[in-house]
């Protein structure tokens, strides 16, 4: 764990010392080797290594594009002046933070409550040695002025950037909504970043759907229609489609079911954060467990909200040409024909779907997160996105498989109205009518489309999250 903290915003060797001659300006003349005016970054990453200033990788590029106010690639010596001045701020104002008794030096007790406030836990020993790596005199403690020095010219200045890494983010939309939702910090909560990401993560869960639309309404139909006597295979389902209502009819369902993201997400987001005060004592750190508790009600909080839109989503996704004209037609049919009630139909099975499926979800995120910190992550705590991307779809994809059975339950109640009598059952009905007629494995119809859209959904949405969070201005 030690090696992680200190790889992502820690460094070996010690920064430049501020009371020799080094001046910003007379750092900035020895930074400006071919004397145009500017620093551009292959000169700010040759002279910093040169003088043995510390900085990780990709700082260098990081610091140009963040002083180069003209964007003329490279900053000249104002920019180079404010760019540290201001950064000297953050870095004040981090420090602060840190130095919980106000004493103006942070010890290894300090180190450890601070990571631990952030869901970070270390031990004593790991604590006093990210300390020893700043503390130049040698007293195990860090004064401003060592604090500084070392972290000038890295432009990691607050220390939640070490846990954002793995925040197991929103991003990751592959059609289903029950997971723990995502994470933010208390800056992110004030400075109104929060927003901006749920709106990226929306986008991003909009055009993921709509791109995997096809095989969720195949994998419905085979969940509804599919049996030992009557076996639709995916190309079979897909063929069935297309004969009945042509290309266009595999996204049959597909608008409900993005428009229904919104309004969940903002529900699940509001409702965690009030199930995590009522949860977690005032102050306290909030515990894997109470994550879990607040996460699960959340999200069962959200799916009250809008069930009803599920069950119109899966009339629409199984209706047939001409059926339904439009969801707001299908919404007035089934209360003419089977009033409100119809709306809650696999409401029990969904609410029971949602702790195995966000237990899970959560528990082999962690399980995976902890075994890359611990065998792989030797320089930096930042995994990379296939990293990051492979534990997510991993841990979603388990908690898939083991909630899918009360899915199709869920999903077979919710379409009842258009089977036979014969087929309409409750509960228990259901899964005793399966296991009879088709075994254990007819629980799992439709399994094949769900995985296969798993790896695209993801992709998809990864890739919409990043152009979302350039267009918002969020920062990585």
């Amino acid at each position: 764990m030690y090696q992680v903290i200190r790889g992502l915003i820690l460094t070996d060797s010690r920064c430049w010392d501020p009371d020799s001659q080094r001046s910003y300006q007379d750092l900035f003349n020895k930074l400006d080797t071919n004397k145009d005016g500017k620093v551009d970054v292959a000169e700010l990453r040759a002279g910093l290594t040169t003088m043995g200033i510390s900085f990780r990788k990709g700082a260098a590029q990081k610091i140009v594009s963040s002083g180069d106010k003209n964007k003329d690639g490279g900053l000249d010596f104002n920019e180079f002046n404010k760019y540290l001045k201001e950064h000297e701020k953050k870095l004040h104002l981090t420090f602060k933070s840190l130095d919980k008794n106000n004493d103006g030096c942070i010890d290894a007790s300090e180190i450890k409550q601070s990571l631990e406030e952030l869901g970070m836990d270390i031990t004593q020993e790991e604590a006093q040695t990210i300390l020893q790596s700043m503390d130049i005199d040698g007293t195990m403690m860090v004064d401003w002025n060592e604090w500084r020095d070392h972290f000038l010219f890295n432009p990691a200045h607050n220390l939640n950037e070490i846990v954002r890494y793995w925040k197991h983010s929103t991003v990751l939309d592959i059609g289903e909504s029950i997971a723990i939702p995502d994470e933010f910090t208390e800056e992110e909560k004030t400075s109104g970043g929060w927003w901006k990401q749920l709106a990226a993560g929306a986008m991003a869960g909009a055009v993921s759907r709509t791109g995997t639309a096809p095989l969720d309404r195949v994998k419905v139909f085979m969940q509804v229609h599919s049996s030992k006597s009557n076996r639709i295979t995916l190309l079979g389902g897909f063929k069935q489609m297309i004969k009945e209502g042509g290309v266009a009819s595999l996204w049959r369902g597909n608008g409900i079911n993005v428009l229904k993201i919104a309004p969940e997400t903002a529900i699940k987001f509001m409702a965690y954060e009030q199930y995590k005060m009522l949860l977690t004592p005032e102050g306290g750190k909030v515990q894997t467990y109470q994550r879990f508790m607040a996460g699960s009600l959340a999200g069962a909080t959200a799916q009250s909200s809008i069930y009803p839109m599920e069950v119109m989503k899966t009339r629409l996704t199984l209706g047939k040409t001409g059926q339904y004209n439009g969801m707001f037609d299908c919404a007035k049919k089934i209360l003419q024909k089977e009033g409100i009630k119809a709306f809650y139909k696999g409401y029990t099975p969904n609410m029971i779907g949602i702790i195995p499926y966000a237990g899970i979800d959560l528990a082999v995120y962690e399980s995976l997160k902890n075994a890359w910190l611990t065998s792989y992550a030797k320089d930096t705590a930042n995994p990379g996105i296939l990293v990051l991307l492979g534990c997510g779809t991993i841990s979603s994809t388990c908690g898939q498989l083991a909630s899918y059975p009360l899915a199709l339950l869920r999903t077979r109640m919710q379409a009842q109205a258009t089977l036979d009598a014969s087929d309409k059952s409750t509960m228990s009905g259901l899964v005793k009518g399966i296991l009879a007629n088709e075994g254990f494995f007819g629980l799992y119809r439709g399994i094949l489309p769900n995985f296969m859209k798993v790896i695209p959904a993801v992709s998809i949405s990864y890739v919409v999250y990043e152009y979302m969070k350039t267009g918002l201005g969020i920062c990585k």
